[in-house]
């Protein structure tokens, strides 16, 4: 096959052929070693002493006198002629090293003059650093960076992607979490830098979680987790008894990373109107509070926040003939509290939020308020088996589209709804997970399925097989994500 027609080649049987058979000359070199023991069986035995403590001066009796006759030994003599070890670095570096690849199985052929997403659509190589740095006085810090380069678009030819395409998923290299963390008291500790907060219970479904943006590029096709986007803000908390209390100043004014015009999850067929962000000036901070109690069987949070929405909204301005939009952000205040349950094999989780500030198209002058209210649970009563099932309601209080063909894409109740089936194989080194996640009671605001088996190698080494499927649905951002399935393979090395 010349090279020519391999760089421009998007049957994805061949492609999904090319990678097995690349993992087929990569499996056989490996050893599997036999189970190491139990840490705790290692050590048992060795965490009490058994005798008494011996006194040094009973140890060196009978040997403080030195007979005459016996000729006096040098302290070096017995040294050993090593130097002595070195002082342990404060220093250390951890991270990962990941290539994953996927490819579209659901497309259509392309209209004249439009990308053709059939086949390849990612060869990406990722790596992340994590330089770890010990401080004295029990102090820390951390940086961290992650870059990525997606041979993809080489692959099949730039030419056929818009630039805002190559521009956002080619490659990219960025800060992660950097910071500074330490103790100013007993009580109370600060972090400064760039860092990710978690709020909420759900794994799924964002309610309380509104502190760092997500990365929405390529939807479903992760976990939460791996989405949010770290901002720079300085941090303190205060511990008293059960009870934690986070104060927060954001000064990074950051938002979600969303599909870019020209990508197959982009739901319209014009580029976006322009975004007019905040700068990040102390005027605009953003301001967060929590406070955090655990308990015996029972957890809860209460939070508060005023910020600005990772989603932008339009916004129309005055124009002849016809009025020109914009994307804005809209500052808004939430106030909500979760809590966790635990009743044996049980887990029962339950958020809610008061958001209040948003605004629309048809009514700019106008506030109103919204809503979230979320139950779920886990169940692990079953063997190696873990269960999860969440669902939330977003209710705008008095919102009425003025028009049947509202630009605004809010509806006065969004359903939301996600199941989670994992299950864990041979000793706990594979694991089967099956997410999908409804909008709308039935779906009809769209959906997705997500579905994946991860093979742990070793401890340092895993591979990830997975199919992902989508359905369209009333919502802007579904409604032509219908045929964007894709198959799935991940390699990563974790160090």
């Amino acid at each position: 096959m010349c090279c020519h027609c391999l760089m421009n080649f998007k049957n994805p049987v061949v492609i999904f052929i090319i990678v097995l058979f690349s993992m087929g000359l990569f499996f056989p070199v490996m050893t599997f070693a036999d189970e190491d023991p139990g840490l705790s069986e290692i050590l048992d035995g060795f965490e009490e002493d058994t005798q008494p403590p011996v006194d040094d001066e009973d140890v060196l009796n009978g040997f403080d006198d030195v007979c005459e006759d016996t000729p006096a030994l040098s302290v070096s003599d017995n040294l050993p002629t090593s130097e002595a070890p070195a002082e342990l670095s404060p220093f250390s570096i951890d991270g990962y090293f990941k290539i994953s690849s996927s490819g579209n199985f659901a497309h259509n052929s392309p209209s004249y003059n439009q990308t053709d997403w059939r086949g390849l659509s990612r060869l990406r190589t990722e790596l992340q650093l994590d330089l770890n740095i010990d401080l004295p006085k029990q102090w820390q810090a951390l940086v961290s960076g992650k870059g990525f380069y997606d041979f993809a678009y080489r692959i099949n030819g730039k030419d056929d992607y818009t630039n805002d395409v190559i521009d956002e998923y080619e490659s990219e290299i960025e800060f992660r979490e950097v910071y500074l963390l330490g103790s100013i008291t007993k009580n109370i500790d600060i972090k400064l830098g760039r860092q990710i907060v978690v709020w909420g219970k759900s794994d799924n479904i964002r309610v309380t979680d509104v502190i760092n943006p997500l990365d929405m590029r390529e939807p479903a096709m992760t976990d939460i987790e791996d989405l949010r986007l770290p901002l720079t803000m300085t941090r303190i908390d205060y511990y008293v008894g059960d009870f934690n209390i986070s104060a927060m100043a954001i000064h990074e004014i950051r938002f979600n990373k969303n599909p870019v015009f020209g990508s197959d999850f982009y739901p319209a067929p014009v580029p976006a109107p322009p975004e007019n962000k905040p700068d990040c000036t102390l005027e605009n901070t953003e301001y967060a509070l929590a406070l955090n109690g655990i308990f015996s069987g029972w957890d809860f949070s209460a939070y508060y926040a005023d910020f600005y929405n990772d989603e932008p909204r339009l916004e129309a301005i005055s124009g002849f003939p016809a009025p020109v939009f914009q994307l804005i952000h809209d500052r808004l205040q939430m106030v909500g509290s979760t809590a966790n349950i635990a009743l044996g094999n049980w887990l029962l989780k339950s958020e809610i939020a008061w958001i209040h500030g948003f605004k629309f198209v048809q009514t700019p002058d106008k506030k109103f308020d919204r809503i979230d209210a979320l139950v779920g649970f886990e169940y692990s009563g079953f063997s190696e088996t873990t269960i999860c099932l969440e669902a939330v309601n977003r209710h705008i209080n008095e919102f009425k589209p003025l028009l049947k063909q509202s630009p605004d894409p809010a509806t006065k109740d969004q359903f939301q709804s996600a199941f989670r089936f994992t299950r864990t194989f041979v000793n706990e080194t594979i694991t089967l997970t099956i997410l999908a996640s409804l909008f709308g009671l039935t779906g009809d605001d769209g959906a997705f399925e997500r579905y994946t088996i991860e093979y742990d190698v070793d401890d340092s080494l895993s591979v990830l097989f997975g199919i992902v499927t989508y359905q369209s649905g009333d919502l802007p951002e579904m409604q032509n994500i219908g045929k964007n399935d894709r198959a799935l393979i991940e390699i990563k090395y974790s160090f």
